[in-house]
């Protein structure tokens, strides 16, 4: 417990620092962090005799994640969409690869290596882009500090509420140690935070960020669910040790991957209507 509480003590400066520090900081870190989790996926499905492409998948999460980036910046008329064209010899020449190489399950490789950047990569592309949503006022970082605050809230709250309340199983199937109790808790944590926040963070009413944070519980739990649902088709029980006593980044991020994509699809209709 205490190695934990070192580690996550830690993992939360560094989180924070990265988004306070500027566009620069922020943008590299994550993906920097990003690439991380791809290849600790990669790293996982060869346990199981899958042989995703390593170098290239990675490479083209790299360049995925700049041009959403270079995307999520630009504020021209019209856009500057053909730098999503440095996307297609990446994708193409993952097929390509997979010709020369002695395979019994091509597409296998091919569909996991794929995966792995829709799993990974595009929830990160999608988290950036948070900071980004307003091109007039340029780089913002209230919404991703946010983000990650109703993100911590509703782990906390759902480990808590869980603890002391926990009866009802959510989904034994996947997470048996989940309950109705802990996920009901962990989304009213998130949503008292969120209207704290609301007090601070101007951009957005204190109603909006309340249902930011109900999505941010909602679909994190989903995303918790998901990976345990990876984790146990691959029969592992943490998917790293990178973090200690919090296991693999993917652990440590697997509420990310769902919610990030839906909340920015959220905030940018309504910032949009």
């Amino acid at each position: 417990m205490k190695t934990r509480a070192i580690t996550g003590f830690f993992f939360v400066i560094v989180m924070v620092g990265s988004t306070l520090l500027g566009p620069h900081t922020f943008d590299i870190f994550y993906l920097a962090l990003s690439s991380l989790c791809l290849f600790e996926f990669y790293k996982l499905i060869k346990q199981n005799n899958i042989e995703p492409l390593l170098i290239l998948g990675l490479v083209t999460g790299i360049v995925l994640y700049a041009v959403f980036t270079i995307l999520a910046i630009d504020n021209s008329d019209p856009p500057r969409n053909h730098f999503l064209l440095a996307l297609v010899p990446c994708f193409a020449a993952i097929f390509i690869q997979e010709l020369f190489r002695k395979s019994l399950s091509p597409f296998t490789n091919i569909a996991y290596t794929m995966f792995g950047l829709l799993y990974t990569i595009i929830p990160f592309c999608f988290f950036n882009g948070l900071a980004y949503l307003d091109n007039y006022t340029g780089f913002n970082f209230h919404i991703p500090l946010a983000f990650l605050i109703m993100l911590w809230s509703n782990d906390t709250g759902a480990y808590l509420s869980g603890r002391f309340f926990g009866r009802t199983k959510l989904f034994e199937r996947h997470s048996p140690k989940k309950t109705w109790e802990g996920f009901i808790g962990g989304v009213l944590i998130a949503a008292l935070a969120g209207y704290i926040l609301s007090n601070f963070y101007k951009e957005l009413s204190w109603d909006k960020w309340v249902i930011m944070a109900v999505l941010i519980g909602c679909f994190g739990t989903l995303g918790d669910l998901v990976e345990s649902m990876f984790k146990r088709s691959i029969n592992i029980k943490d998917s790293g040790g990178i973090l200690p006593g919090h296991g693999g980044l993917l652990d440590r991020f697997d509420g990310l991957l769902l919610s990030a994509p839906i909340v920015y699809a959220y905030l940018y209709l309504i910032t949009n209507s």
